[in-house]
């Protein structure tokens, strides 16, 4: 890195903008937007910038060009993962963990490379009070991999093609701006630009299908906005505590967002599933751990919502094959 790269950038323009206020503020530029997340990235922005940018962005909130200029910057501080050659990978971002229901992220993950899928979840280690999908593959004998190159391993394997990889491998830039969070105790736009990574090959949504999930309704109608105007291949559903992992208990809504195109895969529906699998009581790795063991070997059934998932998903991918893939409208 050059000596003019790592000099310091001067944020207080761009703060002028987005600091005003939730009435006065403007949204920079998507150009803007991205120097200046590329520059935190960095570690160009002094600490006191970049408190205030991050606060003013918890109040503003990311306007979706923002976000698009933000995510460019990113995948520039990713490390290189190369796609493999004849399959596109499945890409789960975990981020949230489990607080009171058994985190499920392994399962699927683990159902989709069982059936031959490339499957990459990238995500935290830790995360207080919550139990990540990290420590549960660590608990369920799943390597989480220590290089971008391990993973590229991982994914092109004949069998079996997972790879766990934490973030702080994949982008220590990344996770350190995930980190202030412990600092000012808020969550900032790295933990929403994280979730939107396609960190394969060339970035392309051609070579990757993300999983994207929601917590409140009204934000689909966001995301929806967000992937209809940028190159995506995401699927799109209400997640399970904030991972996109589908609730065991009921069957929700799974959109697929492709070149400007939307398509619902699973239609909604109301209240419970009828028959709810006996599931782990709580988040305890080790029981979870083990009731995922017995899913896989086929002594507890799959549930019912996850299933659909894992069958949403195969059948994207099935069909991307035949989508041209264009550029942003």
């Amino acid at each position: 890195m050059t000596s003019a790269s790592r000099a310091p950038f001067p944020a207080a323009k761009y703060i002028k903008e987005i600091g005003r206020g939730v009435n006065g503020a403007r949204a920079l530029p998507r150009e803007d937007a991205q120097a200046l997340f590329d520059a935190m990235l960095a570690g160009r922005v002094s600490d006191l910038e970049l408190g205030a940018v991050l606060l003013a962005y918890r109040i503003k909130g990311e306007a979706p060009h923002e976000l698009a200029g933000m995510l460019d910057a990113a995948h520039d501080h990713c490390a290189p993962l190369a796609a493999p050659a004849d399959k596109p990978v499945v890409v789960i971002p975990s981020y949230n963990g489990a607080r009171k229901q058994p985190n499920l992220v392994p399962l699927l993950a683990m159902l989709l490379a069982r059936d031959g899928v490339p499957t990459l979840v990238h995500g935290i280690r830790e995360f207080p009070g919550r139990v990540t999908s990290m420590a549960l593959f660590e608990a369920l004998g799943v390597p989480l991999c220590a290089t971008a190159q391990s993973a590229e391993t991982q994914l092109g394997a004949a069998s079996n093609p997972l790879a766990a990889l934490p973030i702080d491998v994949l982008s220590p830039a990344l996770s350190q701006l995930l980190d202030k969070r412990a600092i000012i105790g808020l969550r900032n736009s790295a933990h929403t630009v994280v979730k939107m990574l396609q960190p394969v090959g060339g970035h392309s949504p051609a070579e990757a299908l993300r999983l994207y999930s929601y917590t409140h309704p009204e934000y689909r109608e966001t995301l929806t906005e967000y992937f209809s105007h940028e190159p995506a291949n995401v699927m799109l559903a209400r997640g399970t505590e904030g991972e996109v992992v589908a609730d065991a208990r009921r069957s929700s809504r799974i959109d697929w967002l492709h070149d400007g195109h939307q398509r619902t895969m699973v239609d909604p529906v109301g209240g419970s599933v009828a028959d709810v699998p006996e599931l782990p009581q709580g988040t305890d790795i080790a029981e979870t751990a083990a009731w995922i063991r017995k899913v896989l070997d086929g002594a507890e059934p799959v549930p019912a919502p996850v299933a659909t998932q894992v069958a949403a998903i195969k059948e994207c991918l099935a069909q991307a094959t035949r989508v041209t893939w264009a550029s942003p409208l």
